[in-house]
């Protein structure tokens, strides 16, 4: 089986491929012409393995992630497990409103488990979930991701989720958002999680208020 282009994207490829007898997936990091080449390789070097951590401290926290089975440093490419199942995007669209609440409660919880150990995604929107076959939710794409503790970092963390789901899933993005937001607060606890949350609306209305200026 012949590696199969499936993503392309602004700082990496995405590849399906036969690896060892098994469908992996395999994500290439590009390499950008504007920079010295010898910069380019350590930059994505040293992106290729933070991700890779990263997805392994995930995982470590109970969060669902692709099994990775190589970190090719020298090419930048990652080999991880090729998940079954559409993304979270295209499934909420085509479940009935009681499954669609557990899932985001679901979704909650496990942005609350990465917050509770320090890690903070960067990139969460349903485009970066998978629904697996199995039914679970499994979190992708950690090329943005990085410790941190700090509320703005989680506040953010928040607000792409939310934004996300008003944009692509503006009919029921509200009884979703609250579904997450109870899932968020049943991991990391009212207290905490309401602290996140305040911030989140903030940065809500930061951008508005950006958005108005530019007007």
């Amino acid at each position: 089986m012949e590696a199969r282009l499936i993503k392309t994207g602004a700082e990496a490829n995405l590849y399906l491929t036969k690896w060892l007898g098994k469908e992996v997936i395999v994500k290439e990091r590009i390499q950008k012409s504007y920079r010295l080449g010898s910069l380019d390789h350590q930059i994505r070097r040293y992106r290729t393995i933070r991700e890779a951590q990263m997805i392994h401290e995930a995982k470590k926290a109970g969060v669902p992630t692709p099994v990775i089975y190589l970190i090719d440093e020298q090419n930048c490419r990652i080999f991880m497990e090729f998940l079954q199942g559409p993304r979270l995007k295209e499934a909420l669209a085509v479940m009935s409103p009681k499954r669609r609440a557990s899932l985001c409660h679901l979704v909650g919880s496990l942005i609350g488990r990465l917050h509770g150990n320090q890690l903070v995604h960067g990139d969460l929107t349903t485009s970066n979930m998978i629904l697996t076959d199995e039914g679970n939710v499994s979190f992708i794409d950690f090329g943005l991701s990085f410790h941190s503790g700090q509320t703005e970092d989680r506040g953010v963390d928040m607000h792409l989720v939310r934004r996300a789901l008003n944009s692509t899933h503006f009919t029921y993005a509200e009884p979703c958002f609250r579904s997450v937001v109870n899932g968020y607060r049943s991991q990391l606890g009212p207290k905490l999680a309401d602290v996140v949350l305040r911030r989140a609306r903030e940065i809500e209305k930061r951008g508005r208020y950006f958005a108005e200026r530019q007007a």
